[in-house]
């Protein structure tokens, strides 16, 4: 064959970071705490729900925006938690996870040429799908330990042919929480340069410290300018169910559901309506989720430290960024192909979440949306190895 197969918008990417260090960490019995996705199911309940869905069907195809159960359960969450207004029939669409959702926000409202501006260190996602819809990314760089806005780089990067930036809140992987201010400040450049804004708040129930989640769509400068993403994933602890939903206006939804119907149509109506059930559980069930997480984070921030490693206090989500250089190592990746066989621990190089893999080398990234039982022998490890 004389030439690639594989499209060439695709080439450079290659498999990701996650299915690799995954294969290393399942060829050493590593503990993993590398890929952010539970080593534990959601609540009973919410699979009894499913369940009881499926038995009572019907099981067929439904309305490409989703069921009206789910919109309606997402709209109420919109009011209750950001007292924001959610139109049911006309901002809402049920997507097969956030993933999906971003790509078809992306293809919906991208030409070629196009640019897009991607905050880093970024979701490995945001680049390939920007690519595979021929637009062209520019990057602005957030610098740790804080992970501040950098609002002169910003305006810089914005021009004429800026068509969208994407916003991770809270961030993957630094844990970073942005704040009005700062969402502002993008809404005041995106209505300067009339351009969207692409909120992925998958993690949006995990905000620690007191903090809050502002979601884009109650950014006045922004309500008819962002396309919110998020997913039921994180919440309720189900990856593999993949029910995310896109919010944005009437007009901007057309954009959404016009790709979406020609990627997946439509996604599977009894976790639909099982989300549904869950997203209107009670508070306590979000509080006691926040308390659980918090007190994972904790207990791997300080099991970390104890090992000898400088470790970043994330502000949202569920990811710890440390930094080796206190161990004695200088790059990432080949630490973190090392640790599954010396150590018996996964844990993700951080570096593939910059365009410039040596701005994030000193960093690994480990999860704590694992049981108490997987941080405990994880952190163990750990201490063994670097003694």
């Amino acid at each position: 064959m004389n030439r690639s197969i594989i499209n060439k918008a695709l080439r450079p990417f290659g498999t990701t970071i996650f299915t690799e260090i995954n294969a290393i960490a399942k060829t050493y019995n590593a503990v993993n705490l590398s890929q952010g996705a539970p080593d534990f199911d959601g609540p009973d309940y919410i699979k009894a729900k499913a369940a009881e869905c499926i038995m009572r069907g019907p099981n067929q195809y439904i309305a490409s925006e989703g069921i009206v159960e789910l919109r309606r359960a997402i709209a109420h969450k919109m009011k209750r938690f950001y007292d924001v207004d959610v139109d049911t029939e006309k901002e809402i669409t049920v997507t097969s996870g956030a993933t999906e959702g971003l790509y078809a926000t992306m293809m919906g409202i991208l030409e070629p040429g196009d640019e897009v501006i991607l905050l880093e260190p970024f979701y490995d996602t945001y680049p390939p799908v920007a690519a595979l819809a021929n637009a062209n990314v520019r990057y602005v760089t957030l610098r740790g330990p804080q992970f501040e806005l950098p609002e002169k780089e910003l305006a810089a990067a914005f021009s004429p042919k800026t068509r969208a930036i994407v916003i991770n809140n809270p961030q993957n992987p630094c844990g970073k929480v942005f704040t009005r201010e700062e969402l502002a400040y993008i809404g005041f450049l995106c209505e300067k340069y009339d351009a969207f804004a692409i909120g992925d708040e998958v993690y949006e129930h995990l905000v620690f410290d007191g903090k809050n989640h502002v979601t884009l769509m109650s950014i006045p400068e922004l309500r008819e300018r962002a396309f919110v993403i998020s997913s039921t994933a994180k919440t309720f602890s189900m990856t593999g169910w993949k029910i995310g939903y896109v919010l944005a206006s009437p007009e901007l939804t057309k954009a959404v559901r016009m790709s979406h119907q020609f990627i997946t149509f439509c996604g599977q109506s009894a976790l639909q309506e099982a989300m549904a059930f869950a997203i209107d559980l009670p508070d306590t069930f979000y509080t006691e989720l926040l308390d659980t997480y918090n007190r994972k984070r904790m207990f791997l921030f300080e099991g970390l430290k104890e090992a000898g490693l400088n470790v970043y206090l994330p502000e949202g989500a569920y990811y710890v960024m440390a930094d080796i250089r206190s161990l004695g190592f200088e790059e990432d990746s080949t630490f973190c192909r090392m640790l599954p066989e010396k150590a018996g621990v996964a844990a993700i190089p951080a570096s593939y979440f910059w365009k410039d893999r040596t701005m994030g080398k000193e960093y690994v990234r480990f999860c704590f949306c694992k049981t108490d039982e997987t941080l405990k022998e994880g952190i163990l490890r750990l201490k063994r190895f670097f003694e």
